[in-house]
């Protein structure tokens, strides 16, 4: 009995421990799971193979928001000719699982060309993965099957000049957008089981950016970005509780989110470069302030990330960027053209880079140079996607299909 009893016991604590590495690895949201970039659990190889082994490719339409991963499950939110789909795909396999359409309007104007499928990541929680469509469609299914289990349509088609750009936040219960259009704009918290309205601010129109939650003192704060400002809501009821002016400037839009590091907010974007913004607490109140500016280094789309003490990127000059996170001061920055269209993620003992120019590049994380590891080509359409990566997969989302890579 004693030595069935150790055998259940060795057996729990084997699943707990595989249950627990797959969850470590999961990316289910936009920006990984604390909209942060950082993947966990990766081991780089010792040697990086001289081309990366493709494991399957599979057609999944266009769009260019990121593919989610919990679990051997990935979700995607792309167009199929007419219709806006949520796939479930095998991690391991690409096999279809399950796939949920829903008739959506064609994106035109500027954007139709290169951009015509959603492009705000999906995301998934307690069984549910809520996805924001490019005209702004609001849904949440069930996981595991598909099921629509409710959804806001948007039938005055209010939604930014260029179409939503914004990734949903699901958060203690509730899942959180910005929408309307330009001038009108609500964030709007919803809750997750049923879609019913738990608190509403009205305002500014909406940006391409994705909002953030900070915790100060045990008070969680949602930060966002409007067409204008960034501020600080409380998460709990909507309430304003600071803002800032960050209008853009030339041709420049607010497309990149926030950093967020303790109280900190590393904020680019605007065509003014790049800057730290401190936000405090005293009694009640919330003040935020700018703690040091660097107008040489900023980006129009790319989101940075946060490693050791220093910043890295890609600026809208189409170059990787490293600038100390203490003091703003540039450390250094790459000559080689790259994109400005690009991603990057923390791995832990490697950065990975993945531009729009379809290279996937592995670099050292390194305050006084640049120092690249290796680079390879992924794919032969442009790539506006985050790579999703998990053990020694990585998973790129292209013009239309889904590629899974492995070394």
């Amino acid at each position: 009995m004693k030595k069935v009893t150790l055998v259940i016991s060795v057996l729990v604590a084997l699943f707990i421990l595989s249950s627990t590495i797959s969850f470590s690895q999961d990316w289910p949201q936009w920006r990984g799971i604390n909209r942060d970039s950082k993947v966990t659990g990766f081991k780089a190889p010792a040697t990086w193979p001289a081309e990366l082994k493709q494991q399957w490719k599979v057609s999944v339409g266009s769009g260019d928001a990121t593919p989610v991963m919990v679990g051997n499950k990935i979700y995607l939110n792309t167009r199929q000719g007419d219709q806006e789909v949520v796939l479930c795909l095998d991690a391991s396999t690409g096999k279809e699982l399950w796939k949920t359409p829903y008739p959506a309007i064609a994106v035109t104007g500027p954007s139709a060309s290169q951009h015509p499928g959603p492009r705000g990541t999906p995301s998934v929680s307690n069984g549910k993965i809520v996805t924001f469509g490019a005209s702004g469609i609001l849904s949440c299914l069930d996981a595991e099957t598909g099921k629509l289990l409710w959804r806001k349509d948007n039938p005055a088609n209010a939604f930014p000049a260029f179409f939503t750009g914004a990734s949903p936040l699901i958060a203690d219960g509730m899942c959180i957008i910005h929408i309307g259009k330009k001038d009108d704009g609500q964030v709007v918290a919803c809750d997750l089981n049923t879609g019913a309205e738990k608190w509403k601010w009205s305002g500014e129109g909406p940006s391409y950016s994705s909002p953030s939650v900070m915790n100060i003192d045990g008070k969680k704060l949602l930060i966002v970005i409007t067409e204008k400002n960034i501020m600080a809501l409380g998460l709990a009821d909507g309430k304003m509780l600071w803002q800032i002016a960050e209008t853009d400037q030339q041709r420049y839009y607010n497309c990149v989110s926030p950093y967020i590091d303790g109280q900190t907010i590393y904020l680019t974007g605007q065509g003014t470069g790049m800057k730290a913004i401190k936000v405090e607490k005293s009694g009640n109140e919330y003040t935020a302030k700018e703690i040091w500016s660097n107008t040489e280094v900023g980006a129009k789309w790319n989101t940075p990330i946060l490693k050791d003490g220093f910043l890295y990127g890609f600026t809208d000059q189409k170059r990787i960027y490293c600038i100390n996170a203490a003091t703003g001061q540039t450390a250094w920055i790459d000559n080689a053209v790259t994109s400005d269209f690009s991603t990057i993620v923390d791995c832990g003992s490697v950065i990975i880079g993945l531009t729009s120019t379809d290279n996937l590049i592995v670099l050292k994380p390194d305050g006084k140079a640049y120092s690249e590891v290796v680079k390879y080509k992924v794919s032969d359409t442009p790539i506006y996607a985050y790579p999703v990566i998990s053990g020694n997969s990585i998973y790129v989302k292209d013009a239309e299909t889904l590629i899974r890579f492995s070394f």
